[in-house]
Order: C-alpha cells, then sequence, then structure tokens
C-alpha cells in the first residue's frame, strides 16, 4: 500500500510504502533504482542480503537508509514480512539532514548512525503499533520534527535541474541542462551530485527506465517493444534491453510477465528455498 505524506512533508518525502505478507516460503525480492534513497523498517524479522548453501548470512539491520543505487541489489525476506519504507525525493535526505548524497550512494547504513536514538525508538514503536494509520501518524511526527530543526541548504541549482531532468522524461543534453540553468556543466554536476547522489546523466537514464515501465504498463495490445522503445528516449530496441537488463537485471518481457510486483521497483523474483 502505497500512502502520500502530508503537503508540509511532501518536499522531502515521496510517498510511504507498507508491505506485508504471509507466505510460507523465504522471499527472493529484487531492489533497483527509482531515483530515489529510502529508510526500510523490517518489523517481522530482518532481511537477509545473501545465501550460501542455503544458509542464511549477512543479515541486514531491522531498520537502515540506503542510498542511491548504480544497478539492482537482491535481498530475501523471511516467510513473514512487515515491512514499512520511507521513500525520500531524490534529493530529500538531503534536504532534511544536510547530508552529501554522493556519500550515500550504494550504501546500507543502520538507522541509529542516521537519525540516533529517535530512531531507534522509531523502529520500536512501529513493531508495537498493528495499523497503517497509527504507524503513519508515527511518522509524520517523527518527520515533522526533523523538517522543523533542518540544516539550511541551498538546493536551487539542483531543485531546478531536477524539475528540467524529469519534464524532459530524462531526454535532454547537458547544455539544454546548462542553458535552462545558466550554470556550468561542472557546476551543475557538483551540486546536482552532492544534492541528489547521481550526476544529471545517470538519474535521467533512471527516468527514461521509469517512463518506458509506465509506457509498458498501459500499452495496447498492437503497440510494439520497438515503438515503446522510442517514445521513451532509446535509440533502439536493444539499447533498451541492454540498459534495462543493467538496470534491473531482467529483461523487458520478463518484468512485464512478473506476477510479484510489489512496487515498481521492488519485485519478488525467483521463489528462494527456506535455508
Amino acid at each position: 500500500m502505497q500512502v502520500l505524506p502530508p503537503k508540509e512533508l511532501s518536499p522531502y518525502i515521496k510517498h510511504y510504502l507498507f508491505l506485508e505478507n504471509k507466505g510460507n516460503d523465504t522471499q527472493k525480492l529484487r531492489l533497483f533504482s527509482d531515483g530515489n534513497t529510502g529508510v526500510v523498517f523490517s518489523l517481522k524479522s530482518k532481511l537477509i542480503s545473501g545465501f550460501s548453501n542455503y544458509e542464511a548470512q549477512n543479515y541486514l539491520p531491522s531498520s537502515f537508509l540506503y542510498g542511491q543505487l548504480n544497478g539492482f541489489k537482491d535481498i530475501y525476506s523471511g516467510s513473514e514480512m512487515s515491512i514499512v519504507i520511507v521513500v525520500f525525493q531524490p534529493n530529500g535526505i538531503n534536504q532534511l539532514l544536510g547530508i552529501t548524497s554522493s556519500e550515500l550512494r550504494d550504501t546500507i547504513i543502520t538507522i541509529d548512525d542516521i537519525f540516533g536514538l529517535e530512531g531507534i525508538e522509531l523502529q520500536e514503536k512501529l513493531s508495537e503499533q498493528s495499523t497503517i494509520q497509527e504507524r503513519l501518524n508515527l511518522l509524520n511526527h517523527f518527520f515533522k520534527t526533523l523538517e522543523a530543526k533542518k540544516p539550511i541548504s541551498n538546493q536551487l541549482i539542483a531543485a531546478a535541474s531536477l524539475d528540467f531532468i524529469i519534464k524532459t522524461k530524462g531526454q535532454f543534453s547537458l547544455k539544454q541542462l546548462v542553458d535552462y540553468t545558466g550554470y556550468t556543466e561542472r557546476h551543475i554536476e557538483r551540486k546536482f551530485t552532492e544534492c541528489v547522489g547521481l550526476n544529471p546523466k545517470k538519474f535521467g537514464n533512471i527516468v527514461k527506465i521509469h517512463g518506458f515501465l509506465k509506457l509498458l504498463k498501459n500499452k495496447s495490445e498492437d503497440t510494439n517493444l520497438t515503438t515503446i522503445s522510442y517514445d521513451a528516449g532509446f535509440s533502439d530496441q536493444s539499447h533498451l534491453i541492454r540498459e534495462f537488463k543493467k538496470h534491473t537485471g531482467m529483461t523487458p518481457k520478463e518484468y512485464l510477465y512478473n506476477a510479484g510486483k510489489l512496487t515498481n521497483n521492488f519485485i519478488e523474483t525467483v521463489p528462494a528455498k527456506n535455508p
């Protein structure tokens, strides 16, 4: 279930996700980038980052922040899954905490390293609640308190660049971005990477991939993959498939016919055996 934050938190938080599953087997889940960072609270059991000879290893923290992803990551959940994910805006965590987002890229950081004891207390309180509304109230209160004492930061260049990249659906040149913002390419890239965690072109590629996913989801039966590839800004179908597989670890057709989509970028893949 996806829930929007209150208006005052929308510049920082894109949405909240509440995911529940009471299956009998361990699930293999694939996460790939949607251009945002997030905080994960696993309320039933810890997620697992990998298996060796069917023995669980490398348990992830009960709650953690993940930075921008360059590719995809596979994780595993126990038979009973209850996960809350706070999905930030692309520059949301930088605005709230003043953290240089590029330092978080491809990293997992425990909740207390980011939010201190208040983060651990939030994890415990979320686990104690049984309804989505009760958990929403806790999350909104926590982030409103954080927003009230956030550091002053200059988001002008990053915000203008984000607006342009999203409006163009990732189909832009750096020269166009320079013309739009009025800043040099080097300055734009430095500020954008600091605030978002990726450079403008990499972020634009993610926007294009998700634009393609939207077109794929809504395509009619007589619309072929080549047409959608062009509409999404890829030079040809082979270019799309190459970029899509690098980004998600699967082909567009494999994604389309996957029945285990928890969200657009968080899906259940091949079922895993219990360790």
